[in-house]
């Protein structure tokens, strides 16, 4: 495959272990320079995307290209040139900051004086300088993810997967996390993070949505929100929540109902018709309704949407 402005394609991509098929005929690319975002539940087949494009798993079928290269008869030079981390932030929690540092440079090969010059730099960026002889173990959530980050950029990868890099950390540590992967996505990296914290799938350039192993919505986030919502989000607000959503789910002519908050969202192929029969409903069963407003969707409510239609079809 040959070299061209992209710094993932992927053409069909499917992987099936026994009778069961993890990814489905996946297609996408990725810009270089960009943050792309692979967004889906749990068991969605996100993990073994990148465990393909990484060059671990060998496609059933389909093809991948990622920095030029294939990702299965070039796997070993791939891996060279692109930095990954896992879920579990890829660290030995017996080993000293320090430590594991080395290690990740031996494997690597960034030795000598470069490797005095990296650790230093990853030391800074992750706020660990002074702590290089504590043990990873010791570290919280929010620490060993950016040890875990930098241990993966040591060697300067073009290309950073990062496999739900901050699942567990708390919403600072999420937001200083952040902030240093715009820093390498300005210094030139591309960077490809699977997430299911819409917070974080807003702040990509460019998003895919899988569920049950096919690609279901790509786009930017405007884009998916503008063009991939079948149906107008009503945003309900009412005295009794909990009822209403029973009474709602009952109605059996929404798209989709789901609580955010003390609101209420429900999807609406006919949201004129819908509307009345939504409120006569609810004033029915005695929930004070206070208002009932079209609004923009949401990345969640497009998300939502998208995967129940995946599995009403």
């Amino acid at each position: 495959m040959t070299q061209n402005t992209n710094a993932v394609e992927t053409h069909s991509l499917s992987k099936q272990f026994d009778h069961f098929t993890a990814v489905d005929r996946v297609s996408f690319s990725v810009a270089r320079g960009q943050i792309f975002g692979l967004l889906g539940p749990n068991g969605a087949g996100k993990t073994t995307t990148i465990r393909m494009l990484l060059g671990l798993l060998r496609p059933t079928s389909g093809t991948a290209a990622v920095l030029g290269l294939d990702i299965v008869k070039q796997a070993d030079e791939l891996r060279r040139r692109i930095g990954y981390m896992s879920q579990k932030f890829s660290l030995y929690n017996d080993l000293t900051v320090a430590e594991n540092l080395n290690f990740f440079a031996g494997v690597y090969g960034v030795r000598g004086a470069r490797l005095r010059e990296r650790k230093q730099a990853i030391l800074h960026m992750a706020g660990l300088e002074g702590r290089e002889h504590a043990l990873t173990r010791t570290l919280a959530g929010g620490w060993k993810q950016r040890l875990a980050l930098g241990a993966a950029i040591l060697h300067q990868p073009e290309m950073l997967f990062l496999d739900e890099p901050t699942a567990g950390v708390d919403p600072i540590s999420r937001r200083a996390f952040w902030n240093l992967l715009y820093d390498q996505a300005e210094a030139g990296a591309t960077i490809l993070v699977t997430t299911h914290y819409m917070d974080e799938a807003e702040q990509c350039q460019q998003l895919a949505f899988i569920q049950g192993g096919r690609l279901v919505a790509s786009g930017s986030p405007q884009q998916i929100k503008t063009e991939h919502m079948h149906g107008v989000v009503l945003e309900i607000a009412c005295d009794r929540p909990d009822l209403a959503m029973s009474v709602l789910r009952g109605l059996n002519v929404l798209d989709e109902v789901a609580l955010y908050g003390a609101l209420i969202h429900v999807v609406s192929a006919h949201p004129d018709a819908h509307r009345p029969l939504i409120e006569g409903a609810l004033r029915q069963a005695s929930v004070q309704v206070n208002a009932i407003d079209p609004i923009a969707p949401s990345l969640e409510d497009v998300f939502i949407a998208s995967a129940r239609q995946v599995e009403r079809d």
